[in-house]
Formats: structure tokens, C-alpha cells, sequence
């Protein structure tokens, strides 16, 4: 286990040599560093940092690089989706307990400088689906470049905005109680639903040998360890008591996160970075994706968990974030296009209010597979409105008017005809 041996007298040289580099020539599996892809306590630490420390992690994009700077969406519709979610670490921070809090400050957040582009994608219905999957069938990708701090897309055309940048994943590693609960009630979860009528043919992802990343932990060195953690270790597709991949785009610059320690060292581990996001991450494939780095300071409260009443990560979001003061908001509610009235269902009211967003720009000459990759990519807001007011909650989605280089805001139908013929809205691209 490498070692770190830094304070914050010499911080000023942590950027230059990260802590966990990564080589995008590289498969993710060959690392020179190992990375990993399952929760569990027994996966060993790649590095160790004391309290206090200051230092940079590189991360793979969430694929693993299957997906390419190109514009066939082939590689979306046909991902491996046991081959994702390679997180860099575990990080042992020196001193952290069971019952801590381990205290994460992002200090930055960026793309590699070897790869300045993301992407975001529709997955196919039969292969990883997504919020709009009964609506949305087929693969669909955008790929955005970058410059500075904004992003375009040849696919999305008139379309440019500041990126939230913030790592996806984030979290420890869970202790062998607390994963044993997780794989229990998820498993309870697939056992109760699998026979019901539902729009979704997968609950819960559980333990699954194939794709398992151990990190220094090979299969080669060890079958029965090996073999042992691959059938218990917790897939990292959904969030959990720990953090994990919570998608909240604004643990970004500035921001510190509170994340509950559950086995000695804490076994800090992140990855899934994004470039941008709105709200919800609608798509699935669906913030821009990419590789990157996240220069971090850690720091431990002894006891924290039961001094401060903290079961779950409590985040404390940064001063940095798109400033945009107009936006269209979007309302929907607990009823669906059939007209079928739920009580409360603020997934349906989100979804609704999606849904809304997406026929309104097609108005414009987008097609709904381009808004719908827009809507989980730019800086949206989601909100939710109402939830007491039975029957129906209320949802909203915000979006920034001025990502757009032509007026969205609602016109006469004379105004949109003649906007259409000059050719200022968007022109529908693949």
C-alpha cells in the first residue's frame, strides 16, 4: 500500500503527481493502481492519507472508456453493464472508526487534460433502460466538448452552458453487518416484484461474480477470497446508507461531504464523474460523462455518527455553481398520460414534468431522444413543489432559458412559424 507523507505546508505540490493516477490507454482492470467496482470491507486499500492530508485522485469515466468519441450510438445500446463503475481506491485514512464521520473537502474538480470531452446516453430498453425507458426504446448518444468551464454539442445544436462538475460516486466502504443488510432488502425487494406488473423488468442488481473489479485483490492470487467478496460484494449502481453513486451534481468545487465511517481506515473510494448534470439524471447514461480528477482534503470526527445523529452523508455544498436567472419551469403531477390518477407519487410528477419539457423544445426542431439527453445533462433544477395536497404531488423542472442561443420562451404561433424559417431554432441532428 502506497503511502501518503504530506501536510498542508506542502499542498502547493499535490497536483503535480496524484495519488492515484490512471491511463486511459489502459483497460481499467490493468491499472497500474488498482481500481475496484463492488462494496465490500475486505477489498483491500490502494493508499493510505492521514487527517488533514491534501491530495488529487484521477478516476476512468463510468464505462471504463467503452463508450467513444464518435457518432454511432452502437456502443450505448450494446455497454457491458457488469463492466462499470470503476472507482478509484479504497483510500485508508489512518485513524478513522466504525462510528466516525470522515470529513471530505472537494477542493477542485476537472476533466483530464488528455481527454476534454463527455458524453451522455439513452441506454436501450433491453439493455439498462432509464426514467423514460417505457417511452424511449432505442440507444441514443451526445457528445460534448469542452472549453474552460462550458460545454457544446455537435449533437445538441444552439446549445452552450457552464458545467457543475462533481464526482457521482462517493463514499465507504461498508462494514460486514451493514452489507449483509443491503444485500437482504434488495434481494427481499426482487423476490416481492418480480412477478408484478410494473414498467421495470429490473428492481435491484445484486451480487454477480461476472465483471467484478477487486482491485489488489486478484483472482489469480487468491480464488477463495476472491470468490468470497465477488459473490457478496454490493453493486455500486444505486445509493446507500454509505453515499455511494448518489448523483447529487452539487458536491462540486467548494463542497464538503460528512460520510458516516463503518470499518476501520474508513476505505474512501470515488469515482463516476461528471462534467455536468441536471437534476434526476433522467437518461441513466445521462450526465456528461467523463474521465477526470478530485483533489481532496480529509478529516475525521471521532464519534461523529452518534454525536451528531448522522446515519446518512450530509453534504455541505460549495459556493460555486452556474448562475442562470431565467428558466422555464415545467409542472407535473401525480396523474399519468392515461389519464390514472396516483396518491402522492412524486416519481410520476417528476417524470410528467420531464415529459412536458421534452414535447415543449421539440417545438423548436429537437428531436425528444436530443431534450431528453439535454434535460439529464444541463443544469436543470428539480424540484419538488408539493407533497401534502392530496391527491396529487407536484413536481417541477427548471430549465435555464439562456443555454440556448435563440428565445425559448413562449411566443404566438406566427413568432415560432417565422423563427423556423430563418433558421434560428435548432435544426433536428442524430
Amino acid at each position: 500500500m502506497l503511502v501518503l507523507r504530506r501536510t498542508l505546508s506542502t499542498a502547493i505540490s499535490y497536483a503535480a503527481k496524484p495519488l492515484i493516477s490512471v491511463d486511459l490507454n489502459r483497460s481499467p482492470t490493468e491499472q497500474l493502481i488498482p481500481l475496484h467496482n463492488r462494496w465490500h470491507p475486505d477489498i483491500p486499500s490502494v493508499i493510505s492519507v492521514r487527517r488533514n492530508d491534501v491530495f488529487r485522485i484521477e478516476c476512468v469515466d463510468w464505462t471504463g472508456g467503452q463508450i467513444g468519441n464518435n457518432d454511432s450510438a452502437d456502443d450505448v445500446k450494446n455497454v457491458d453493464l457488469t463492466r462499470i463503475h470503476y472507482l478509484s481506491g479504497p483510500i485508508e485514512v489512518e485513524g478513522a472508526s466504525p462510528g466516525d464521520i470522515l470529513v471530505v473537502d472537494i477542493l477542485d474538480v476537472g476533466p483530464l487534460p488528455s481527454s476534454m470531452w463527455g458524453f451522455t446516453g439513452i441506454f436501450d430498453k433491453k439493455n439498462g433502460g432509464g426514467f423514460l425507458s417505457d417511452i424511449y426504446l432505442n440507444a441514443c448518444k451526445a457528445i460534448w466538448d469542452f472549453s474552460g468551464i462550458y460545454a457544446t454539442s455537435r449533437h445538441i445544436k444552439n446549445v452552450r452552458f457552464a458545467g457543475l462538475t462533481h464526482p457521482g460516486i462517493i463514499g465507504c466502504a461498508p462494514s460486514h453487518e451493514l452489507l449483509s443488510r443491503w444485500n437482504k432488502r434488495e434481494q427481499d425487494l426482487i423476490n416481492r416484484c418480480t412477478h408484478s406488473h410494473h414498467q421495470y423488468s429490473v428492481f435491484a442488481n445484486p451480487p454477480i461474480e461476472k465483471g467484478a473489479c477487486l482491485g489488489r485483490l486478484k483472482f489469480e492470487e487468491n480464488k477463495s477470497k476472491w470468490k468470497e467478496i465477488a459473490t457478496q460484494g454490493a453493486r455500486t449502481i444505486p445509493p446507500r446508507e454509505h453515499g455511494g453513486n448518489t448523483d447529487i451534481k452539487n458536491i462540486s468545487r467548494g463542497s464538503r461531504a460528512y460520510l458516516p465511517v463503518y470499518v476501520n481506515g474508513a476505505k474512501l473510494s470515488l469515482g463516476d464523474i461528471h462534467f455536468s448534470q441536471g437534476d434526476g439524471e433522467i437518461a441513466f447514461c445521462g450526465a456528461i460523462e467523463m474521465s477526470g480528477y478530485v483533489d481532496l482534503r480529509v478529516d475525521i470526527i471521532k464519534d461523529g455518527m452518534s454525536r451528531l445523529s448522522i446515519n446518512n452523508p450530509l453534504i455541505q455544498p460549495g459556493p460555486i455553481e452556474p448562475r442562470y436567472s431565467n428558466y422555464l419551469t415545467f409542472q407535473g403531477i401525480s396523474v399519468d398520460d392515461k389519464d390514472k390518477q396516483y396518491f402522492l407519487d412524486a416519481t410520476l410528477a417528476y417524470r410528467q414534468a420531464c415529459l412536458s419539457a421534452i414535447r415543449y423544445l421539440k417545438l423548436f426542431g429537437y428531436s425528444e431522444e436530443q431534450v431528453y439527453c439535454l434535460l439529464s445533462a444541463a443544469p436543470i433544477e428539480g424540484r419538488i413543489g408539493s407533497i401534502v395536497d392530496i391527491p396529487n404531488a407536484c413536481c417541477t423542472l427548471s430549465l435555464p432559458i439562456d443555454i440556448f442561443s435563440f428565445d425559448i420562451r413562449p411566443q404566438s404561433a406566427t413568432q415560432i412559424d417565422q423563427n423556423i424559417d430563418r433558421g434560428q431554432l435548432a435544426k433536428t441532428t442524430s
